[in-house]
């Protein structure tokens, strides 16, 4: 997914920026803080990359109390992409592996978003913070998007499209920042076993998880673990080199270490790694 990084690149340079996003009602005070309740000081900072498909009305005008939103955060882009500006750009993320899946498992979504005209993208880095309303005021901008023309979300950093109910569901109906659900859990066969890792946890400023060599009986034990992760990285939590795994149902003596880069294919991110001994 290097690919990911280098069309990001181009679309900041090249794309329809929208210089400002309208907020029609400024009361501030009406909105829930997304606190971090195990953050205690900064790590990485959040790489926030979104694309939703569609065709939009002309201006980006959102309610407050509506949508939960502050507006676009600083260090966040909204770009615009049309038939008149960069029209390549609005199916440049509609190929590859993660497509071919979607369309296989959601062909009527898929449909919606071949014939889409338009796309926005929005896309940054920001200071990690000690709360997630960062990730609030973009999920209320995308969801004003979503009900002003838009018809999915692309998250490319966890390999998942969203249509609108999904999205609702999951990710702004809550009214919190829900992080499993805005990860994902990978896995693949390796050598009569599974390889286990996440996707997505760069948009919270924290490294993302892998745990090789998963042998049947600890697949449960191993996903609940990884879940329990998600929500503590997400939450703000620090994952130091050496910590102990402490799980009733795994084996004694797992351990973890924080390893790779940013330019790792297999996460587009850092990573922590459990270690079976």
């Amino acid at each position: 997914m290097k690919k990911l990084i280098s069309v990001l690149t181009s679309t900041l340079l090249f794309g329809s920026a929208i210089g400002q996003v309208c907020i029609k009602d400024t009361n501030m005070n009406s909105l829930k803080n997304w606190d971090r309740k195990y953050f205690e000081k900064p790590l990485n900072n959040p790489f926030i990359f979104y694309i939703i498909h569609g065709n939009f009305t002309a201006d980006v005008n959102i309610s407050t109390s509506k949508y939960r939103s502050a507006g676009l955060p600083n260090g966040i882009k909204l770009m615009k992409y049309s038939p008149g500006k960069h029209p390549e750009v609005v199916k440049s993320f509609l190929e590859g592996y993660v497509w071919t899946n979607f369309k296989k498992e959601n062909t009527g979504l898929s449909n919606q978003i071949s014939s889409s005209k338009e796309c926005f993208i929005i896309s940054g880095e920001i200071a990690d913070t000690s709360s997630l309303n960062y990730l609030r005021d973009i999920v209320g901008v995308i969801t004003y998007l979503l009900d002003n023309g838009g018809v999915s979300v692309y998250d490319p950093q966890a390999f998942t499209f969203f249509g609108k109910t999904d999205w609702a569901e999951k990710i702004f109906n809550p009214n919190g920042s829900v992080p499993r659900n805005h990860v994902m859990i990978l896995f693949s066969e390796e050598n009569g076993m599974k390889w286990y890792h996440t996707r997505g946890l760069r948009k919270f400023g924290r490294p993302d998880l892998s745990i090789h060599n998963v042998p049947e009986k600890y697949e449960e034990q191993v996903t609940d673990l990884i879940g329990r992760f998600i929500e503590y990285l997400g939450f703000g939590g620090i994952i130091p080199d050496g910590q102990k795994i402490r799980m009733k149902s795994l084996p004694e003596g797992m351990w973890c270490k924080n390893e790779g880069d940013l330019e790792d294919p297999d996460f587009n991110n850092k990573h922590v790694e459990i270690y079976w001994k």
